[in-house]
């Protein structure tokens, strides 16, 4: 009888040691996938942090997490439709855009419309750009969209060939256009650490030191043009003495082209304080973009499609006061876009020009103490 007690306590026991191990196992586990979530969570945050770490002799940091903006845009563009012997440059009246822009540390959303159109009603209605930017010392990503039709396009300089005065066309509206470009870009700031892009384009930053970096990127854009060729031919019959017609190049008889534009970009830009608060910016990039084609012709059996090599520019220019708290200053932004083939080229020159004034608020923690 004793045996069998003592039995059945040695038993008891050996289970109670068996769960204390089992419970530490368990425990150890826990706490191992806690440490690694923890290890994970802060290699995340450093990664994050890292994006916009700067050395501030050269780089003043935003204090503050939020910011508001007005902007007021006028834009400018240009066409130049060319195949063979002829060439047509189709402009719009340049546009003025006006709306807000609200900041959150690296994000920048912006909303414009142009000021012609203030309602929903009617043609061409109220929404013509939206752009989405985020900005860090080492990257940006620029997400845009713009949407016009052709109402106020123009013909601005024509060649049809020997015995065709071109000056007969100039000016004449011509609405059988219409135009829109949705696209992301990309770029990497080398000098990160001493040069500011945001200081410029943003605002984000303040530049201390003049600075230069040398920046690579890349980038995506679908453009769509929707042409009335038809109409385009009757336009310019009606300048044309009686009895004469002009006769487009087949070419130049498509309705619609969408552009599909894949491109890798590098280039270099300088930061000049000139002044307290003040700096001038001038950036220059040369792209070298893959441009892919597809538009409808009025010769289906030869379509028209383009599978092509091009060198597109974009140039930038700012100049910013920026006290810390406020902030005011101008911009401009040129691109060009070439699609050359032997049949046909297409050549698209688009410019900006913004004047700005913004607001800072709510100082980040760290900074409120300071202040």
């Amino acid at each position: 009888m004793l045996s069998r007690i003592l039995l059945s306590l040695f038993a008891l026991l050996a289970v109670e040691v068996h769960a204390e191990r089992l419970d530490s196992a368990v425990v150890r586990e826990i706490y191992h996938a806690d440490s690694l979530k923890a290890r994970e969570k802060s290699r995340l945050r450093e990664t994050i942090r890292g994006l916009d770490r700067t050395e501030e002799d050269y780089i003043e940091p935003n204090h503050f997490e939020f910011s508001v903006m007005f902007q007021v845009t006028r834009s400018f563009e240009n066409f130049v439709l060319s195949s063979n012997e002829q060439s047509i440059e189709l402009a719009p009246d340049g546009l003025t855009k006006i709306g807000p822009y609200f900041g959150w540390r690296w994000l920048f959303l912006g909303y414009t419309f142009d000021i012609k159109n203030l309602s929903f009603k009617g043609k061409g209605g109220l929404l013509k750009e939206i752009d989405a930017c985020l900005y860090s010392s080492q990257i940006g990503v620029d997400v845009y969209y713009n949407s016009r039709s052709g109402d106020d396009y123009k013909i601005r300089e024509v060649k049809l060939g020997y015995g065709i005065d071109g000056d007969l066309f100039d000016g004449i509206p011509f609405g059988g256009m219409k135009v829109g470009i949705t696209g992301v870009s990309a770029y990497y700031i080398f000098n990160h650490e001493h040069f500011s892009y945001p200081a410029a384009f943003s605002q984000s930053t303040r530049q201390k030191i003049s600075c230069g970096s040398w920046m690579a990127g890349a980038g995506y854009t679908h453009n769509t043009l929707d042409f009335d060729h038809k109409a385009l031919q009757e336009t310019l019959n009606s300048r044309m003495p009686e009895g004469q017609e002009v006769k487009l190049d087949s070419g130049m008889m498509f309705n619609s082209i969408k552009y599909n534009d894949f491109m890798l970009s590098g280039g270099y830009a300088y930061n000049w304080v000139f002044a307290k608060n003040w700096l001038f910016c001038a950036s220059g990039q040369l792209a070298v973009a893959y441009k892919t084609t597809y538009g409808n012709t009025v010769d289906e059996k030869k379509g028209f499609d383009i599978g092509k090599v091009n060198p597109d520019m974009i140039g930038r220019f700012a100049l910013v006061y920026n006290n810390d708290r406020w902030y005011a200053g101008a911009s401009a932004i040129l691109r060009t876009n070439n699609y050359h083939t032997s049949r046909f080229k297409a050549n698209n020159n688009y410019g900006t020009l913004s004047a700005y004034v913004g607001y800072n608020f709510v100082l980040k923690k760290k900074y409120r103490k300071k202040k």
